[in-house]
């Protein structure tokens, strides 16, 4: 398998830090050439980030980027390409992997990258499955407990580590001895898309590809040489920052399927029929606590242009608005929206509502279906309201806008 000329970069994250160090390293081990480079957060308190460039063999340089704004993350932004460029332009690095601190998020270092010019083959998230249900169920602050990547940082550590996860493409998955079927089972569920790769996985013989490093890359065919891990290849891929950032959209997001297996449920919730916001209002901790998480979009009666995307994790629930439904605009407007939306939309369209509907996504071990079923489709508008019509339907109590403008 032959790298990309220039300087492929591969971005790799996560939470759990073991995990995602084993991956580095196996990087670092499996393809000739290649460097980390490492911004730690943790030293933000004291004004600076430390910057840290190594290979196999050991630390190469290092330095200090000063804080931006007291931002410790928008320090790692303007310091990250300039450093990508030097490696670039000095020649001899086959690989950059971009290392993450604890609760970076790599779709924002992965559009900084790309935005730099460079070009981003690979983005990793690290996973160990026996702390995949206990970091998806912590609703501690960030900064509670020395992760926070900013003083106004107000994240949780299970909302953090879901968009982790759910963004990479590939998880590197640790050899986790405490992990049994039902963490490897909620892996796949929240993430079925996902390529996954154990850290230390090889090839079979039968299935080596061996390469031997040359003036642009690595090239294939010299049997005297080792093949790169499944985890190399997937870090050498490619990846499309767009179709990736799409994928996360609430209005064409790839959510998980319905699936029920080792103790472990994915209830997927879809309805032609609004909400009545003070009743879904109402029932809103009921229904945060009903899974380890939940997702998707949904549809309001009092506010039938809006679409809010719902995203809950570690008891917490975020909702907002993301714009229109496109239901909602004008002709004209729709050369304006991106055509993975308006395919998306075309997928599921009613002739009455267009793209308005209800599509939530629970997915947890013990999940309780036929009790949330039964919740969600008490919060619908009734026959009589529905009846009533959309002009009703915007006179009900408009029981979000407190929520909407926190």
């Amino acid at each position: 398998m032959a790298v990309p000329p220039g300087l492929p970069v591969v971005i790799v994250g996560g939470l759990h830090a073991d995990a995602r160090r084993a991956a580095v390293e196996r990087l670092l081990a499996d393809v000739p050439g290649s460097v980390v480079l490492h911004h730690d957060l943790a030293t933000a308190a004291a004004g600076t980030v430390v910057r840290t460039i190594r290979d196999a063999s050991g630390i190469l340089d290092a330095g200090e980027a000063p804080l931006v704004n007291d931002c410790a993350c928008c320090a790692l932004r303007e310091d990250l390409v300039p450093e990508l460029e030097r490696l670039r332009d000095t020649g001899g690095t086959r690989l950059a992997v971009v290392e993450l601190w604890d609760s970076v998020e790599p779709k924002a270092m992965a559009e900084v990258v790309t935005a730099g010019g460079l070009t981003v083959t690979g983005v990793i998230t690290a996973v160990d499955p026996a702390l995949v249900l206990p970091y998806l169920g912590n609703g501690d602050d960030l900064a509670d407990g020395g992760l926070a990547a900013a003083a106004t940082d107000q994240r949780t550590v299970a909302d953090t580590f879901a968009r982790q996860l759910e963004y990479a493409p590939v998880l590197a998955v640790a050899d986790s001895p405490e992990a049994d079927d039902e963490d490897h089972e909620l892996l796949a569920q929240l993430h079925p898309t996902a390529r996954q790769v154990r850290i230390g996985q090889d090839l079979p013989p039968e299935a080596a590809e061996p390469f031997e490093p040359s003036g642009d890359g690595l090239t294939v065919p010299t049997p005297r040489r080792r093949a790169l891990s499944p985890l190399a290849q997937a870090a050498l891929a490619g990846f499309d920052v767009e179709a990736a950032a799409a994928a996360q959209h609430p209005a064409c997001a790839l959510l998980p399927a319905e699936a029920d297996a080792h103790g472990v449920s994915t209830l997927v919730w879809s309805m032609r029929r609004p909400f009545h916001p003070e009743r879904l209002y109402a029932a809103l901790e009921d229904l945060t606590c009903a899974a380890a998480r939940s997702r998707g979009r949904f549809w309001l009666a009092d506010k039938p242009d809006t679409l809010f995307h719902w995203d809950a994790a570690g008891g917490a629930l975020c909702v907002e608005s993301t714009g229109p439904w496109l239901a909602s605009l004008p002709d004209a407007a729709w050369d304006m929206v991106p055509p993975v939306r308006r395919a998306a939309a075309a997928l599921d369209w009613h002739p009455e509502h267009g793209d308005r509907c209800q599509h939530l996504v629970f997915t947890s071990p013990g999940l309780d279906r036929d009790g949330l079923e039964r919740l969600l489709e008490s919060c619908l508008l009734t026959d009589a309201e529905y009846a009533a019509g959309p002009d009703a339907w915007q006179r009900l109590p408009h029981a979000f806008d407190t929520l909407l403008e926190v």
